[in-house]
């Protein structure tokens, strides 16, 4: 409230850039049904891409690259070719964003070489398959909000969670647990 009693913002249009985002990025979202692993397969790459440094608007379809330094993950614009890696870090693989806003990751010969990176992905991918099971619905491991993130992140991990939350519906799997899930699938098999 300012000094004069009166809100300084009435119309509340601090909201209206991030609903903006989230409209732009889920508007005329249209998702197929997929199948667990799938959709977990999908989730953990698309969480773990999200989860590193992103300093513009990714865009659809575009190609991006993943580096690792001694402080994390960060997502470029610039390909590994372009700049020395003391510079740029390890460089672990090529990134895209997907028209159904997952991220397809495409691991690096350095990456797949560095035995302590891929033990760490590995360890990660562990924790995060333990975390479904712990969820009595598969869709409370969908990021609907996540203050962690930065802006564009966080918007485009909304809008994964309603992509994955549309094709989890299509699929019928929408409301259950991970385990009757994979009992579910292994009964149609």
């Amino acid at each position: 409230m300012s000094s004069h009693g009166q809100s300084p913002n009435p119309q509340g249009k601090g909201l209206l850039p991030v609903l903006d985002a989230l409209y732009t990025v889920t508007r005329g979202l249209n998702v197929p049904a997929k199948p667990l692993n799938r959709i977990a397969d999908e989730l953990f790459t698309s969480l773990f891409v999200l989860s590193s440094a992103i300093k513009f608007k990714p865009v659809l379809g575009q190609c991006y690259w993943l580096y690792r330094k001694p402080d994390g993950y960060r997502l470029s614009l610039i390909a590994p070719e372009q700049w020395p890696e003391a510079q740029s870090g390890l460089y672990v693989g090529q990134c895209e964003l997907q028209n159904d806003l997952t991220w397809s990751l495409e691991l690096s010969e350095e990456c797949l070489g560095n035995s302590v990176l891929m033990v760490e992905i590995a360890r990660q991918r562990e924790d995060f398959d333990r975390q479904l099971q712990v969820f009595d619905r598969i869709e409370e491991a969908l990021p609907t909000y996540s203050e962690t993130l930065p802006f564009y992140a966080r918007v485009l991990a909304s809008g994964l969670a309603c992509s994955l939350g549309q094709s989890m519906y299509k699929r019928g799997i929408k409301g259950l647990s991970y385990s009757q899930i994979q009992w579910s699938e292994i009964a149609n098999l």
